[in-house]
C-alpha cells in the first residue's frame, strides 16, 4: 500500500455515497482527466511550436499540416483545454449547489476557487500562441479590460501620476500592443508557471480530500466508520476511474478528427477584427466592459471572486452539506432568484440598447453617472437586495448565498450569451449575423 499511487491519493475504502454518479457527476475525475491530456498533448506540441512573433503562425501551420497527427494533437489540446474551463465550472456549481464547501472543506473550496482563475489564464495565455488574427485581437480585448481602472483614474484626473490599468496592461503584454515580448511572455505563462500553480494546487485539493475524510455527503451518513457503508478502492474505484478515463480520451479524439481548432489569417495589426472579441469565457466581462470600463472590467469581478472566496467563512449551516440545493426551500429559492434575475437582467438590457450612452439626452448625464449605475451595476445591486431579504425571511446564511450566486450566475451567462450571439461589428446589437452592414 506505501508503494501504491493510487492508494496514496485514495483512501482504502470509499463511501458508496461517494459513488453516486448523480451527485458528484464525476466532473472532478473529468477535470484531472483533462489536465493530463493537457500536459502530454502540450508536451507533444512544444517540438514543434516556435514562440517567434515571425514563426510562430508558420509553426502551427506545420503542426497541422505536416507533422504526423499534428492536427488531431492540436485539436485535441485545444478541445481539453475548453472543456477545462467548461468543467472547472460545472465542478464549481456541484460544490456550491451541494454546500460541499462546509464540514471543514472551506480550505478545498478556496483551492478550487483558485484553480478556477488558473483554468482561465492557462487558457487565455494559450489563446495568443498561434499568433493569427483570432487570437491577436482578443488577447488586445483582454489586455483592454485589464486596463479598466483606467476609466476611474481618467475621471479623477489622476492617471499621469497614478495608473494601475496601464501598469496591469504593461505587466501582460510587456508594452502598450501586442508584441513580440507579449508571445515570449504568455509562452512562458502558458507551459512553465501556470501548469506548475495547477499541479500544486491540484496536490493540495487531492491532498485536502483525504485529510477532510473524503467527499462531502449528508449527516445521516457522516458518522460511518471502518467499513460501514463503504467499499474497497482498490478495485471498484479504480475500475470506475478508469472507464470515465477511457470515454474523456475518447471523446476527446474523436472531436480532434472531427473538429478542427480555428485558425484564421496570420496576425495583422494594421487589420483589426470587427467584430473583435475576447474569448468566450471572457466575453461577459468584455459586454458589462461596454458600459463601464471601471465597473464591468475590475469593480463587478473583483466582487464577484471576493464573494466566492467569502461563501465558506459566512455560510457555515452544516445540515445541508451533500444535499442538492439544500432541499426543497432552497429549490424554492433558487427558482424565484432564477426567474427574477432573468427577467431583471434582460429589463436592464433592453433599456441601455434603447437608450445607449451618447444618444439624445442620455448623453448630457455626467459619466460618473454611468460608471456607477448601468446593467452590470444594476443587477449586483439588485443581487445583494434580494439576498439580504432572503436572509431576514428565512433567518438562513445559506439561502442568502445560494439567491447571490443564483443571480449573478444568472446574469453572467446572460452577457456571455448576448456577447457570443448578438454583438456584431463596433459592438452594436443584431440579432442575427445576417443583420451586420457590409464591410
Amino acid at each position: 500500500m506505501r508503494r501504491n499511487i493510487f492508494l496514496h491519493i485514495h483512501a482504502p475504502r470509499v463511501h458508496v455515497f461517494s459513488l453516486r454518479p448523480g451527485y458528484t457527476l464525476g466532473l472532478g475525475l473529468i477535470l484531472s482527466f483533462l489536465f493530463v491530456v493537457l500536459v502530454f498533448t502540450g508536451l507533444v506540441l512544444m517540438v514543434y511550436y516556435t514562440p517567434a512573433a515571425d514563426r510562430a503562425y508558420d509553426s502551427v501551420k506545420d503542426i497541422i499540416y505536416v507533422v504526423p497527427g499534428g492536427r488531431v494533437v492540436r485539436n485535441m489540446h485545444r478541445w481539453a483545454g475548453q472543456g477545462m474551463v467548461v468543467f472547472v465550472f460545472l465542478h464549481m456549481l456541484r460544490v456550491f449547489y451541494t454546500a460541499s464547501y462546509g464540514g471543514g472543506r472551506s480550505r478545498n473550496w478556496i483551492y478550487g476557487v483558485c484553480m478556477l482563475v488558473l483554468a482561465l489564464f492557462s487558457n487565455f495565455s494559450g489563446y495568443l500562441l498561434p499568433w493569427d488574427q483570432l487570437a491577436y485581437w482578443a488577447v488586445t480585448i483582454g489586455a483592454n479590460i485589464a486596463a479598466a481602472a483606467r476609466e476611474l483614474t481618467d475621471l479623477l484626473g489622476i492617471t499621469p501620476r497614478f495608473d494601475p490599468g496601464g501598469f496591469l496592461k504593461s505587466l501582460l503584454l510587456g508594452g502598450e500592443q501586442v508584441g513580440e515580448e507579449t508571445l515570449t511572455r504568455f509562452f512562458m505563462l502558458h507551459v512553465i508557471l501556470l501548469p506548475l500553480a495547477m499541479l500544486s494546487l491540484m496536490a493540495l485539493h487531492f491532498w485536502r480530500i483525504r485529510k477532510d475524510g473524503g467527499l462531502s455527503r449528508p449527516a445521516t451518513f457522516r458518522s460511518d466508520r471502518g467499513t460501514t457503508n463503504k467499499w474497497m478502492a482498490w478495485p471498484v474505484l479504480m475500475w470506475t476511474e478508469l472507464s470515465l478515463f477511457l470515454l474523456v480520451l475518447a471523446g476527446l479524439l474523436g472531436m480532434g478528427i472531427f473538429v478542427d481548432a480555428p485558425l484564421l489569417e496570420m496576425a495583422n495589426p494594421m487589420h483589426p477584427e470587427n467584430p473583435a472579441k475576447s474569448p468566450w469565457y471572457f466575453l461577459g466581462i468584455q459586454e458589462m466592459v461596454s458600459y463601464s470600463a471601471f465597473s464591468g472590467g475590475l469593480l463587478i469581478p473583483v466582487l464577484y471572486l471576493a464573494f466566492l472566496f467569502s461563501i465558506p467563512f459566512v455560510d457555515r449551516e452544516e445540515e445541508s452539506v451533500g444535499i442538492w440545493f439544500s432541499g426543497r426551500t432552497g429549490r424554492r429559492v433558487i427558482g424565484f432568484s432564477l426567474a427574477g434575475a432573468l427577467v431583471w437582467t434582460l429589463i436592464l438590457l433592453a433599456v441601455h440598447e434603447r437608450m445607449p450612452v451618447g444618444s439624445g439626452w442620455v448623453s448630457r448625464i455626467p459619466s460618473w453617472v454611468s460608471l456607477v449605475f448601468n446593467p452590470a451595476t444594476l443587477v449586483a445591486i439588485a443581487a445583494v437586495l434580494w439576498a439580504g431579504m432572503i436572509r431576514r425571511r428565512t433567518g438562513s446564511t445559506r439561502m442568502a448565498a445560494l439567491a447571490l450566486f443564483t443571480v449573478a450566475l444568472v446574469a453572467l451567462v446572460a452577457f456571455t450569451l448576448v456577447g457570443i450571439v448578438f454583438r456584431g461589428p463596433n459592438w452594436e446589437f443584431y440579432w442575427t449575423p445576417a443583420q451586420w452592414p457590409r464591410m
